[in-house]
């Protein structure tokens, strides 16, 4: 008796969404192939940094590995999410907000990444192989996607049930349906940058820091300011996270990406701003940290819909977000795993019910999310807000300042029950 055929999916983009999809699809039964433009797996990340794995997530990470305790292995508890303001001229911090009951893990981007490619099959991810276009047969029975293969500029066809956009938050398979669709700049760019000390952990920089934040290695800091808002944490093997946000107008953004090129111009005119608005401690990170980047922040307005007959967007392609809730890699995971159990459910019987019921699961709740982080990045940013006036932390109430938790976020705790 002929074995019946699995069905098959092509994923376009090779991060955390794409290999998060993988993952999820093999698990349903599917058979996977992953394109990716970049020609070999990333050991490293010149513009990847530090992200948070919320509990779900990190749950749903532990089902796909065959050893689930590599995971904590490779992560740092983020216990505590603490907001605080910093006033620039005399160089004092007090508290705001603060939440013990975070439970969220620190990640590295390509440590995260290293961990879930290397649970794959080595076959799945197709590196250096560059999205052309992609056409839905007439009878919507089938996808075909048309490649480049970088190292030897063939054009090769591949063949499939259903077409998952990885692809970013620039997504081009998103555009080919929604053509009018535009980003919107936030009002703010993102100075971000890795400080490794493992050679030096027991340097001045390094013990004022730890002295100024006694609770680094547990605690997601957010600090207030007169220029922006900074993020930081620490991460596995002594490095530290660490994010300003600045607000200015959109600057010109060359190519397909939201990271820009900086000039060491530009880098020491950040350096000298930042002694007039954080504390010496946090200064001196910023200062010593090696090739910082700088990240255009835009988001969305959410979408009315993520799928197209055979054609469905997952990740930032289904809701490009700002980062204040942590949501991004979180979202990506929860999509890939929600679709997962979508196919895995309906089976033989109807990929259109499978992607409509993915859709009704995901849509409500990452359209709440990215508003909601919107917001809170406006908040954190002092920007005017339609209903009144901007956050000054040196006059703002308990009930104001508890805005700024994290826990505030819409479903922070939801569990979709396809995943029970």
């Amino acid at each position: 008796m002929e074995e019946k055929r699995k069905k098959k999916a092509v994923v376009v983009g090779g991060s955390i969404a794409g290999i998060s999809c993988a993952h999820a699809l093999i698990a349903a039964g599917w058979d996977v192939v992953v394109l990716e433009k970049t020609c070999s797996p990333p050991t490293g990340s010149a513009t990847g940094a530090g992200l948070g794995l919320d509990p779900l997530a990190q749950k749903i990470i532990q089902s796909w590995l065959q050893q689930p305790q590599l995971l904590q292995m490779t992560t740092l508890p983020l216990d505590i999410d603490q907001n605080q303001a910093t006033d620039g001229n005399n160089k004092t911090s007090w508290m705001l907000t603060r939440d013990e009951k975070f439970n969220f893990r620190a990640a590295y981007w390509s440590d995260l990444h290293s961990l879930l490619y290397k649970a794959l099959p080595q076959e799945i991810v197709l590196w250096g192989h560059l999205f052309i276009s992609f056409s839905i047969s007439d009878d919507k029975s089938f996808v075909k996607v048309r490649t480049k293969v970088l190292q030897t500029g063939n054009t090769i066809d591949i063949v499939g049930d259903l077409l998952c956009a990885a692809d970013g938050c620039l997504s081009s398979i998103r555009q080919s349906f929604l053509p009018d669709l535009k980003l919107r700049y936030s009002g703010y760019c993102a100075w971000r940058g890795v400080l490794n000390f493992s050679d030096n952990e027991n340097s001045e920089t390094i013990l004022g820091l730890k002295k100024a934040y006694p609770d680094l290695g547990r605690c997601l800091y957010f600090d207030l300011g007169s220029e922006g808002h900074s993020v930081f944490y620490e991460l596995l093997n002594k490095r530290i996270n660490w994010i300003w946000y600045i607000n200015q107008p959109e600057p010109e953004v060359k190519g397909n990406s939201v990271t820009m090129k900086v000039s060491s111009d530009m880098v020491k005119k950040m350096h000298k701003a930042a002694e007039k608005v954080w504390v010496p401690e946090l200064v001196k990170v910023i200062q010593e940290t090696e090739e910082p980047f700088l990240n255009v922040i835009y988001d969305s307005e959410p979408l009315d819909q993520i799928f197209w007959d055979n054609v469905v967007l997952i990740g930032d392609a289904a809701h490009p977000t700002t980062p204040h809730g942590l949501r991004s890699t979180n979202m990506s995971i929860l999509d890939a795993a929600v679709l997962g159990k979508c196919l895995e459910k309906w089976g033989e019987g109807s990929l259109n019910s499978a992607l409509r019921e993915y859709q009704s699961i995901r849509l409500p709740v990452v359209s709440d999310q990215v508003l909601f982080s919107r917001r809170l990045g406006r908040i954190k940013q002092g920007l005017f807000l339609s209903e009144g006036k901007p956050l000054d932390p040196r006059t703002a109430s308990k009930g104001d300042c508890r805005e700024l938790m994290q826990k505030n976020m819409p479903f922070f705790s939801y569990i979709p029950p396809i995943l029970n």
